[in-house]
């Protein structure tokens, strides 16, 4: 099962998950949301669309812009809607 750890906690850990462009796209029900704050920054994909931010928080150690996610996809990327993406930051393994 592909779980996403930061500062020895696991933060996110599904099934169910998606694989775009080699990274895993957590559903957003398998976040520990009290380690996520959202970001304000903002960037833009050519084929999947916007993509917001999360900071995260766990134990006093702070990543800012650590995950993404798209919350209004464009067509083609809209198997990954609202689904969170980490960067190196974090381990993802699974």
């Amino acid at each position: 099962m592909p779980r996403a750890t930061f500062n020895g906690k696991v933060i996110a850990e599904s099934d169910d998950y998606e694989v775009v462009e080699g990274n895993i796209y957590f559903p957003p029900s398998s976040i520990k949301r009290e380690y996520f704050s959202e970001s304000q920054l903002q960037t833009t994909c050519p084929w999947k669309g916007i993509a917001s931010y999360y900071s995260l928080n766990v134990g006093g150690e702070e990543a800012s812009d650590a995950a993404w996610f798209y919350p209004q996809p464009s067509q083609a990327a809209a198997n990954i809607k609202d689904y969170v993406a980490f960067y190196p930051v974090v381990t993802v393994e699974g």
